[in-house]
C-alpha cells in the first residue's frame, strides 16, 4: 500500500495540481488586495464615499450598545446580529476579476500550447470521395475495388 501511495504523489499530474493549489492560493490573495485596495475605493468614492466593506442590515441589536454603529466593526463588537451585504459585493466582484484573469491565462495557453495534428485514419475514395479507412481494400458507399493497403 506504501508503494501505491508513493506512486500516486509522485506521479506529475499530483505534483502539478499541488503547485496550482498553492498558486491559486497566492493569486487569490493579491486579486483580494487589487479589489479591496484599488478597485473599490474609486467606485465607493464615485458613489459618495461609500465604504462596501461597511454596508449591512442590522437584523438584531447587540447586546453590549444600542445602535446605531458606526461601522460593521463596532456592531460585531457589541454583539449584533448582521448582514453583511457589501462584504458579499466585495466578494463577487473579487470572484469575477479571478474568473477572467483564469479564463485569460487559459485561453492563452491554450493557443500557445496547440495539439499537434493527428495521424489520418481515412482517405477519400477514388470513385465517390467518401472518407473509408486507410486499409480498406473496397469502398463500403460504392462498392468499387481499391488498390491494396501498402
Amino acid at each position: 500500500m506504501w508503494k501505491d501511495f508513493k506512486a500516486f504523489i509522485m506521479r506529475g499530474n499530483v505534483l502539478d495540481l499541488a503547485v496550482a493549489v498553492v498558486i491559486g492560493a497566492a493569486f487569490g490573495v493579491v486579486v483580494k488586495s487589487l479589489v479591496d485596495d484599488v478597485i473599490m475605493p474609486p467606485i465607493g468614492l464615485a458613489l459618495g464615499h461609500v465604504d462596501f466593506s461597511n454596508l449591512y442590515v442590522l437584523l438584531k441589536d447587540g447586546i453590549k450598545s444600542a445602535p446605531p454603529y458606526a461601522s460593521l466593526v463596532d456592531a460585531k463588537a457589541a454583539g449584533a446580529v448582521t448582514l453583511n451585504y457589501g462584504m458579499f459585493v466585495n466578494n463577487v466582484i473579487t470572484f469575477l476579476i479571478v474568473a477572467l484573469a483564469v479564463f485569460i491565462v487559459v485561453r492563452s495557453a491554450s493557443k500557445v500550447y496547440k495539439k499537434p495534428a493527428s495521424a489520418p485514419t481515412t482517405k477519400p475514395c477514388p470513385y465517390c470521395t467518401m472518407d473509408i479507412p486507410l486499409a480498406a481494400t473496397r469502398c463500403p458507399n460504392c462498392t468499387s475495388e481499391l488498390k491494396a493497403a501498402a
